[in-house]
């Protein structure tokens, strides 16, 4: 895995753990309506999507089909005004949950990830196979591993606004 892809998956993990360290168990499990998550919500779907991602990958480097597959905009994911639908797998409980329980859940996801990219011996594989993924259709596993970070990164800008509403 590239230097890159490595600092950038640090990075935005690091932005979220500041922005959630200090809230209060009330800020962190208040939903904004109805129909908003909260932000320990995000955050547990970020969680959900890491692993759900680790199989995604793991299942697409056991297919055995290597024809090339076109690259997506995965920076399209930052695009906030676009709306996606969860897929049901990756929806967070509704049952509250303690700052220090997520960022736990979120550590963990991500030393399960890195250890398992850390598997894998040739990481050219990554740009020659593919899976579907729900919102791009079907994906490069080197674009999936890349989407871990932007797909946090639009959710943190998420977080930010809430936790506007929130104070």
């Amino acid at each position: 895995m590239s230097k890159f892809v490595n600092d950038n998956l640090y990075e935005t993990r690091n932005n979220l753990i500041e922005e959630i360290a200090s809230l209060s168990y009330a800020q962190f499990n208040n939903q904004p309506s109805m129909n908003k998550w909260s932000i320990a919500q995000v955050c547990h779907h970020l969680v959900l999507v890491e692993k759900a991602s680790i199989k995604a990958i793991a299942w697409g480097l056991k297919e055995i089909d290597r024809s090339q597959k076109e690259r997506k905009k995965v920076q399209l994911i930052l695009d906030r005004t676009k709306k996606i639908q969860a897929p049901k797998i990756v929806e967070p409980d509704g049952e509250p949950f303690e700052v220090q329980q997520i960022i736990d859940l979120l550590s963990d996801s991500r030393k399960k990830l890195m250890t398992f990219l850390s598997t894998i011996e040739d990481t050219s594989i990554l740009t020659e196979k593919s899976v579907n993924h729900p919102a791009f259709g079907e994906l490069p596993l080197d674009q999936w591993i890349e989407l871990i970070y932007l797909h946090e990164q639009r959710h943190i800008e998420q977080i930010k606004e809430i936790k506007l509403f929130i104070d």
